[in-house]
């Protein structure tokens, strides 16, 4: 298969609501979509970076140069498989999300091409997959309590809280009294140290799932400490940008569990990867959620169905934060949500749709770069 162009667009899709991310509060999504045109077909892809270098270093203005600049070029014009994409963009360090982006388009067209699902090729077990749902740090008590009651009533198996310093304990302990011995766990995307340990043990009689990335991602060896103080498992998230990252982590007992984010990794190829590690090794495996589009959030549900992804992830309906998708919209049943069984990707991209919500194109090919504002 040959990559013949890349077009570039980036979309404007509002959201439901006013969401709060490692990005900021965000009330829209600013996103970088990937058509991969090949002598095979074509692909999409979909970068999850935010709109700030917040979560990591990546940010979508970046990605958009970086894909331009720098990867794109390296795989044109030449004998490609999906395979081959991390290796030939091996030299440009970093850059895991829009890494991601280019092999993900690159995926879907090979994998269009042969007439074979994602679910498929990555070893799917599951037609469906079990779907929590995040709650971002509401304004009161009674205000996060109508929220996850909401979530609960539309089926979702699975609640996150996210917590920080001063919104912590008290929440878990509302959310329990009123809602049982429902699955809940609780996310603090880096807002605590090591000095925190003996407060976040405090949330070990609530019976947690886990612990998601308490203290920064650079801090490995601390969180190997705080779990010898905390009893609830901690999770990695924004520390496991690879494997090796992975591996160390579980070497040192920095975690006993790990949520992956194929965006984060570099791609769904380095995901599996740390899936076969985990399963390895015995440590469960989430799939995590960007606040992805239907293209990602398709890739992510034919992932999450792997045998080793047993705690539902962060994969919730299209509803949960769009009014329209850019694909046909995933919707909960029973609390789960069904794997596309399609070529590829397994979803239809609504162009007609997309090209109303596009505030710039551009397209990378052999003569180069064209771009339309």
């Amino acid at each position: 298969m040959k990559l013949q162009a890349v077009e570039l667009r980036r979309i404007r899709l509002p959201l439901v609501a006013p969401f709060e991310t490692s990005f900021g509060v965000q009330t829209e999504r600013d996103v970088l979509l990937l058509k991969a045109v090949t002598d095979a077909g074509d692909g999409w892809g979909e970068c999850v970076v935010g709109e700030e270098p917040t979560y990591s270093p990546e940010y979508v203005n970046g990605a958009q140069h970086v894909l331009i600049h720098h990867l794109i070029p390296r795989l044109l014009d030449r004998a490609l498989t999906t395979g081959e994409v991390s290796k030939l963009l091996r030299p440009v360090h970093g850059h895991q999300m829009a890494k991601a982006a280019v092999e993900m388009a690159v995926l879907d067209a090979e994998l269009r091409d042969q007439g074979q699902s994602f679910a498929r090729f990555f070893g799917a077990v599951r037609d469906e997959v079990d779907c929590g749902v995040s709650v971002g740090i509401q304004p009161s008590i009674a205000a996060l309590l109508s929220t996850v009651g909401g979530y609960l009533d539309q089926g979702y198996r699975r609640i996150k809280l996210k917590i920080k310093p001063g919104w912590d304990v008290e929440p878990v302990r509302a959310v329990r009294e009123r809602f049982g011995d429902i699955p809940l766990q609780v996310d603090a995307n880096t807002a605590y140290t090591l000095a925190d340990a003996t407060h976040l043990a405090k949330l070990d009689p609530f019976a947690l799932l886990l612990i998601e990335q308490p203290m920064p991602e650079e801090q490995v060896l601390a969180h190997a400490e705080l779990a010898k103080t905390v009893r609830t498992p901690i999770c990695l998230d924004e520390s496991i940008h690879s494997l090796q990252a992975a591996s160390d982590a579980i070497e040192l007992g920095a975690c006993r569990i790990i949520n992956l984010k194929p965006g984060r990794v570099g791609g769904y190829l380095e995901a599996r990867r740390i899936h076969d590690l985990c399963a390895a090794r015995g440590l469960p495996v989430w799939m995590g959620g960007m606040l992805e589009t239907g293209i990602g959030r398709a890739g992510n549900v034919a992932m999450a169905a792997m045998p080793n992804f047993t705690l539902p992830g962060d994969t919730s309906a299209s509803n949960r934060y769009f009014h329209r998708d850019i694909t046909e919209p995933f919707v909960l049943r029973d609390g789960r949500l069904k794997v596309p069984a399609g070529p590829g990707l397994g979803v239809n991209v609504d162009e007609e749709f997309v090209d109303s919500i596009t505030h710039w194109q551009g397209t990378v090919g052999r003569a180069g770069i064209r771009t339309v504002s």
